[in-house]
C-alpha cells in the first residue's frame, strides 16, 4: 500500500489557510506550519492599533478553524529553510518531509535600508505591532496631559504616518477620529482635537494604485478629518523627536514624538532560504519569482503564493500583496494539487480576477474601485463593512466585530483604549 501524498503548508495566513481548506476532502495528508497558533485578519489591524477593536476580534486559532479536517494537522513551529533535494522543511527544532510544499509566509516591513528607523517608526503587520502602535498613540496623549511646556506638549500631540497607501490612509483617518471624537472629553490639560496628524506620501497622490479621482476624494476626506496630507514628500531621517523631510529640493524638520510606518513591505526571510535551496530568482524586495502555475522553476513540487510570490505573467507587474490575491492563489494551488493526484497533466495557468478595491477613510467614508464602476462616501463604506465582515473566518468574530462597529458608530466611542506594557 502506497503512503499518502504529503502536503506541507508554510504559513497560516490567507494563502496558506485557503489552500488547506480547499484540500479538506483530498486523499492526502496536510501539515500546516506557523510560528503563531492563530490566523490573523490583517486588514483590520489598524483598528486594533487605534483602539477600535480588541486583538481577539481579528484572530482565530488555526486548530479551531481546521479541527474538522481529518486529513490536516497543525504544528506550531519555526521554519528556517528547506532541503529541496531530500524534500524536507527545516525547522528550528527538527524537520518535516513533504511531497508538495506550499510556501505562504507573507511579508514584513521594509525600511529601504534604514533598519535603525524601525525603533522610531513601528510598522503594522503583526498583532504585536498593532498593540505597540496603540500603546504609543495613547501614551502620547497621556504624556502630553502632564507636560507643562506648551512646545513639548505639542510635540507629543504631533503624529506622522509615513505612506499613503490603503494602510496609511486607514491608519491616519482612524487616528484623526480617535483624537477628534473619542478622546475629546477625556483630558483636562489638553484638547485632543488639537492633535496634528500628518500623512506623508512619496508619489503625487495618496492611494496611488487607485484612479486619480478616488485619490482626490480620499485626500479631501482626510483633510476634513483634520489630517494634513503631504504628497511628493520623502522621509530622509528620523529620531525620537523629529523627522526630516524632503520635497523636491527643499528639506525641513518636523517635530513629533510618534511616527507610524506604512511605506513599504519586504518578503519574509524564508524567501531567501528557499531561493538558496532551489536556485530560484528573488526580486528586489525578496519575493520569489514564480512560473505561470505558481511553482518555482525546476521544482514543480514547490508552490509560492501570497506576498512572497512575484507573479508578473498576467500584466507584466507583480500582483499586489493583498488578501484577495493570496486567497485566490491558495484556491488555485489546491485545485492544481487535486488535479495532479487525479493524474491530470494539462493545467491552465493562474489568472487573478480583480473583484475591486476598497479603502475606508473614516466614519461613513470610503472609496471603491471596481473598474468602470467607481464610487465613494457612505455606499462605499457600507460595502467595505460587509466585505470585511464576510472575510472574517469565524462567525463569532463577525458578530463581535459587528457589535463593536455598531457601538462605535452610534456613540463614537472606542472601548479598547488600553495601554499594555511588555513587563
Amino acid at each position: 500500500m502506497n503512503a499518502r501524498h504529503r502536503v506541507v503548508i508554510l504559513g497560516g495566513g490567507f494563502g496558506g489557510l485557503y489552500a488547506a481548506r480547499r484540500l479538506r476532502r483530498a486523499p492526502l495528508d496536510v501539515t500546516v506550519l506557523d510560528r503563531r497558533n492563530f490566523h490573523l485578519f490583517q486588514p483590520l489591524l489598524y483598528q486594533v492599533a487605534t483602539s477600535g477593536l480588541s486583538p481577539g476580534d481579528i484572530v482565530s486559532p488555526l486548530r479551531w478553524i481546521l479541527k474538522r479536517q481529518r486529513n490536516t494537522r497543525v504544528w506550531l513551529a519555526d521554519a528556517t529553510g528547506i532541503d529541496a533535494t531530500r524534500k524536507y522543511v527545516l525547522l528550528a527544532d527538527g524537520t518535516v518531509p513533504y511531497d508538495t510544499l506550499i510556501v505562504a509566509t507573507g511579508a514584513r516591513h521594509h525600511y529601504f535600508g534604514r533598519k535603525d528607523w524601525e525603533d522610531h517608526a513601528p510598522g503594522l503587520k503583526t498583532l504585536e505591532d498593532a498593540t505597540e502602535i496603540r500603546r504609543r498613540i495613547l501614551s502620547a496623549f497621556e504624556t502630553a496631559e502632564r507636560e507643562t511646556d506648551p512646545a513639548s506638549q505639542q510635540d507629543w500631540l504631533s503624529f506622522v504616518v509615513v505612506g499613503g497607501g490603503p494602510t496609511g490612509v486607514e491608519l491616519a483617518g482612524a487616528l484623526a477620529e480617535l483624537a477628534r471624537d473619542t478622546l475629546k472629553d477625556d483630558f483636562r490639560a489638553i484638547d485632543p482635537k488639537t492633535a496634528q496628524i500628518t500623512l506623508l506620501e512619496g508619489t503625487d497622490r495618496v492611494l496611488p494604485t487607485y484612479p486619480a479621482p478616488l485619490s482626490a476624494k480620499c485626500a479631501r476626506s482626510l483633510t476634513r478629518l483634520g489630517v494634513t496630507v503631504r504628497t511628493n514628500t520623502l522621509v530622509t531621517d528620523m529620531t525620537e523627536a523629529f523627522v526630516t523631510l524632503r520635497s523636491g529640493d527643499a528639506t525641513e524638520t518636523l517635530r513629533c514624538r510618534t511616527v507610524l510606518w506604512a511605506a513599504g513591505v519586504k518578503a519574509s526571510p524564508i524567501g531567501l532560504a528557499v531561493a538558496q535551496a532551489t536556485g530560484a530568482e528573488l526580486d528586489k524586495v525578496g519575493r520569489l519569482v514564480v512560473a505561470p502555475d505558481l511553482t518555482l522553476p525546476n521544482h514543480p513540487e514547490i508552490f509560492v503564493i501570497g506576498d512572497l510570490a512575484n507573479f508578473s505573467h498576467q500584466t507584466g507587474q507583480p500582483l499586489p500583496g493583498v488578501a484577495p490575491v493570496a486567497m485566490s492563489q491558495g484556491r488555485y494551488v489546491a485545485k492544481l494539487i487535486r488535479m495532479r493526484l487525479a493524474g491530470k497533466t494539462a493545467f491552465s495557468p493562474y489568472r487573478y480576477f480583480n473583484k475591486g478595491e476598497l479603502a475606508t477613510i473614516g466614519r461613513a467614508t470610503a472609496v471603491a474601485n471596481f473598474g468602470r464602476l467607481k464610487f465613494s462616501g457612505y455606499p462605499a463604506w457600507l460595502l467595505w463593512l460587509f466585505v470585511h465582515l464576510m472575510y472574517l473566518v469565524e462567525f463569532q468574530n463577525r458578530v463581535l466585530v459587528f457589535v463593536q462597529w455598531a457601538w462605535s458608530y452610534f456613540t463614537r466611542g472606542r472601548g479598547t483604549r488600553i495601554i499594555a506594557h511588555d513587563k
